[in-house]
């Protein structure tokens, strides 16, 4: 099937499709296995109802995101606040208001209902040549877990600014989400997106990023709390030079289901992108999925790319399924990779702390630290840092009760 995309009009409808699971029994059928030739489409009947048995719905329990895959109708689920960086505010961007849809193109129904479900975006703009010294905070407050909402957000950095912006989500709700990241020529911005729902929350979301000219972004998805939360970044390092970082950092605890698919798109020439996920599971039914997808385009070429995901688990019960992929379409890079680990506490390591005089509990507990504090500190806001390695804290105390 032949990749369509569509640029946001006034119907907001495309002619694409993705391809219905009853398809696959079809003469001939072979079904879209790379991400970069998805369809897209804003309307969410073009894309069906997940069944589950789709390749970017194989891996997430369908029946659970249900109310998402419907139009809200109502926004009463979440409340935004703006803590901090009010003033970085602008105006609110309607379907076709510039720059909204200058780079997100929905790639699945849950996205495209919360394209249609938004009629208003929070538009988060840092302007030109401004170095933004605190971090733009805003606070995504579920109202209640029978409640929906649909959102998008766009979060545009002009040329050569500098800033971080924080997505806080907490309480609950039945939450589709968008978040439009453009990075233009020069600017360096960061955007960490906190997952810390009460354990009755659904929330999927779709972030797109277009990183311009010598232009670099920071892209962390931080998940311990919810249900169920899809979390899936999508970059394209369009621009000559151009660099992109993405981190991720997971909790699941038993029941929960913690998943992020990851694009990286190297488009431009001389461009650099690192991927690192890190994951800890405990408890039975426990589930995390990481799925990671590169493409060096025929252009990229000079690119330096690495992809890796590292998932402990810590309990019988609990599983990771972890999936890198890389694409390769020229012969002129510096360099490209991917790894993936899942397994459990080091016995080396252990051995090494019990015989410090260290005692079993106490080196477990060390040995986790050490390894999720790496994605932990890369946040570089000490205050969220130390909450989250409190969060880390309280989770270690969960698994020795």
């Amino acid at each position: 099937m032949t990749a369509q995309t569509t640029t946001p009009t006034a119907s907001h409808h495309s002619s694409a499709h993705v391809d219905p699971a009853a398809q696959v029994a079809d003469a001939g059928f072979v079904p879209v296995q790379t991400r970069s030739e998805r369809p897209h489409s804003f309307e969410p009947a073009d894309f069906g109802t997940p069944t589950g048995r789709e390749v970017n719905w194989k891996h997430t329990p369908v029946a659970k995101l249900a109310a998402l895959f419907e139009v809200a109708g109502t926004a009463d689920g979440v409340a935004h606040v703006i803590t901090t960086g009010e003033q970085y505010v602008a105006a609110p961007l309607a379907p076709g208001a510039a720059p909204r849809g200058e780079v997100f193109l929905a790639e699945d129904v849950t996205s495209a209902v919360a394209w249609q479900g938004a009629p208003d975006a929070l538009h988060i703009r840092i302007p030109r040549e401004e170095e933004v010294a605190e971090p733009v905070f805003v606070t995504i407050e579920g109202k209640g877990a029978d409640l929906r909402a649909d959102a998008h957000i766009v979060i545009e950095a002009l040329e050569h600014s500098s800033a971080t912006v924080v997505l806080q989500h907490t309480g609950a709700a039945q939450y589709a989400q968008n978040v439009e990241i453009i990075v233009r020529d020069g600017a360096k911005l960061t955007v960490i997106s906190l997952q810390q729902w009460q354990d009755d929350a659904v929330h999927t979301s779709a972030h797109q990023a277009r990183v311009a000219a010598d232009a670099t972004l920071k892209h962390f998805v931080v998940s311990f709390g919810g249900g169920v939360v899809r979390v899936n970044p999508s970059v394209e390092l369009a621009g000559a030079g151009s660099e992109g970082y993405l981190y991720g950092l997971s909790y699941a605890d038993a029941g929960q289901h913690l998943e992020s698919q990851v694009y990286l798109h190297h488009k431009g020439p001389h461009t650099k992108g690192d991927v690192l996920y890190k994951g800890a599971l405990q408890g039975e039914g426990a589930h995390s999925v990481w799925i990671g997808d590169v493409l060096i385009g025929a252009d990229a070429t000079g690119t330096d790319s690495y992809e890796a995901n590292r998932n402990l688990v810590l309990t019988e019960g609990a599983r990771a399924d972890s999936i890198p992929n890389l694409e390769i379409e020229t012969g002129d890079i510096l360099g490209a990779g991917h790894a993936s680990a899942t397994g459990r506490f080091d016995d080396e390591q252990l051995f090494y702390l019990q015989a410090r005089g260290i005692s079993e509990e106490e080196a477990r507990r060390l040995v986790v630290l050490g390894f999720l504090s790496d994605i932990v500190q890369r946040l570089q806001i000490p205050a969220l840092e130390a909450e989250l390695l409190a969060a880390i804290e309280t989770e270690l105390a969960e698994v020795d009760a």
